[in-house]
């Protein structure tokens, strides 16, 4: 069954105070399976004075005592993972088996964060007199509030919260109204392992207003947030007001380079596994696929061929390879898509139209030979819709790849080293994986330049964004 969805407020989990609430939808279904309460000013206000005390307690937690209550929680998310996966599945609509990975996944990166509490180092700086000496002490920057997305309702979350919590910072989580309860999962999680029951918040209600009254707040000292771009900016541009340091996760549109010396059949197999896992909702997911000519109808039949051959269908159901879109504002985005691309006189290769009328369900699409001044080509479709172009030299596939103001991620396959090497160098782009999916890894960087955002969530760097760096001199007595 469905859980009560409910906030989390200075350690108590509970209603909004004023009542309000919406429905949260099964997205295979199109039906209401809960209710989200609604947070006003009030609980935020409860919210911003218990993540203020929370930092006063947490701060001064050592941190091999964060790292024992961080490792604890991983576990715990491990012992749930059939249950959490089961809500995450029935609210957002992935696979099961996708719904089981993300859940086991976090508690991976839970483990990673949880091991750099403890190697936070700070530095000792040669002085220029025998009798000063120069130390940089790493202090936690303060109370956090993060904004995460329905897509990834567990995986975005622990990025930010792990790494806040292992530098010892507290947080305010605004978590994704579409899908609340596995996001739920993992703050009951932490605060089951022992988290302080004012360092950890979770809010739920209206995005817009929740994050203009948080982020002023003198409380807050730092913002991360994942979502689109034009946000993204909005968010920024508020933070900046109010001197706040933010980390950026925001929109992509990612190339994927099929060289003439591939091998087409692991591209095939590695980059539609990629298209269509989440229903193609993957801020990371390959989009704009360019193919050298050489190859391109062996690739595009190949593509067609698998698209066609997928089951969409519940994510509950064992034969699903792909299940529904998370609700129907992204029914709408993909027929508008499909629209455009045909109002341009492009037909889809295959697919194009929603599935039936019950649930948010859409066929995988593939577009080809699209100008360049499509939507597809110039927008992240956000769902199972490919756009394959042919390319004939290599600089013409380099000058696409970075036409876009977006940069987060991009994929290359390629036989030659020297490609490889040019690829490194010349992809205007936050991560780069060649001959295969290697993104996203506890232990490695992930972030965007350009439109894309700025900071990282992933690997060493990560945990000092919520970091600050404190020099202290002193001369001996």
């Amino acid at each position: 069954m469905y859980p009560q969805v409910q906030l989390h407020i200075a350690g108590a989990w509970r209603a909004a105070s004023s009542g309000d609430a919406l429905d949260v939808l099964n997205p295979a279904t199109g039906e209401a399976i809960g209710a989200l309460p609604v947070a006003t000013d009030a609980d935020l206000d409860e919210a911003l004075a218990s993540a203020a005390r929370g930092f006063t307690v947490w701060r001064r937690t050592g941190a091999f005592e964060r790292y024992k209550i961080m490792r604890k929680a991983a576990e715990l998310l491990r012992e749930r993972v059939d249950t959490v996966a089961r809500i995450m599945t029935t609210e957002q609509g992935k696979p099961l088996a996708e719904s089981r990975a993300e859940t086991l996944g976090a508690a991976d990166t839970i483990d990673w964060f949880a091991e750099e509490a403890r190697r936070a180092y700070g530095r000792i700086v040669p002085s220029r007199a025998s009798d000063v000496m120069q130390l940089v002490i790493k202090e936690p920057v303060g109370p956090v509030a993060a904004f995460t997305p329905w897509n990834f309702p567990i995986n975005q979350a622990v990025r930010k919260v792990a790494a806040a919590l292992a530098a010892g910072c507290s947080v305010i989580l605004k978590g994704p109204e579409d899908t609340p309860a596995s996001c739920a999962e993992l703050v009951r999680a932490f605060n089951d392992a022992g988290v302080p029951k004012d360092v950890l918040n979770l809010v739920f209600g209206d995005p817009a207003h929740i994050s203009e009254y948080l982020i002023p707040h003198p409380v807050i000292r730092k913002i991360s947030f994942t979502g689109s771009t034009a946000i993204g900016k909005q968010l920024s541009a508020l933070a900046g007001k109010h001197m706040k340091r933010v980390t950026m996760e925001l929109g992509g549109h990612a190339p994927s380079i099929v060289f003439a010396d591939a091998d087409v059949k692991k591209a095939l197999a590695v980059l539609t596994a990629n298209k269509y896992r989440n229903a193609g909702q993957v801020c990371v997911a390959p989009t704009r696929f360019l193919v050298h000519e050489s190859v391109f109808d062996a690739f595009l039949d190949g593509f067609v061929s698998i698209s066609n051959n997928l089951t969409v269908g519940d994510g509950l159901d064992p034969n699903t390879n792909m299940g529904p879109l998370a609700h129907s504002r992204r029914i709408d985005a993909m027929e508008s898509f499909v629209a455009d691309a045909e109002a341009r006189g492009a037909k889809p290769v295959t697919g194009g139209k929603r599935i039936g009328n019950r649930g948010f369900f859409f066929e995988p699409t593939v577009f080809t030979d699209l100008p360049l001044d499509s939507k597809i080509m110039n927008e992240e479709p956000f769902g199972p819709i490919s756009a394959i172009q042919r390319f004939s030299d290599d600089e013409e596939a380099f000058e696409e790849a970075n036409r876009l103001p977006y940069g987060l991620a991009a994929y290359a396959y390629t036989q030659s080293g020297k490609t490889a090497t040019a690829l490194a160098q010349r992809v205007e782009s936050g991560m780069i994986s060649i001959n295969h999916h290697g993104l996203a890894l506890p232990e490695t960087p992930f972030g965007g330049v350009k439109d894309s955002g700025y900071g990282t969530e992933g690997g060493a760097d990560a945990i000092e964004a919520y970091l600050s760096a404190k020099f202290v001199t002193q001369q001996g007595l």
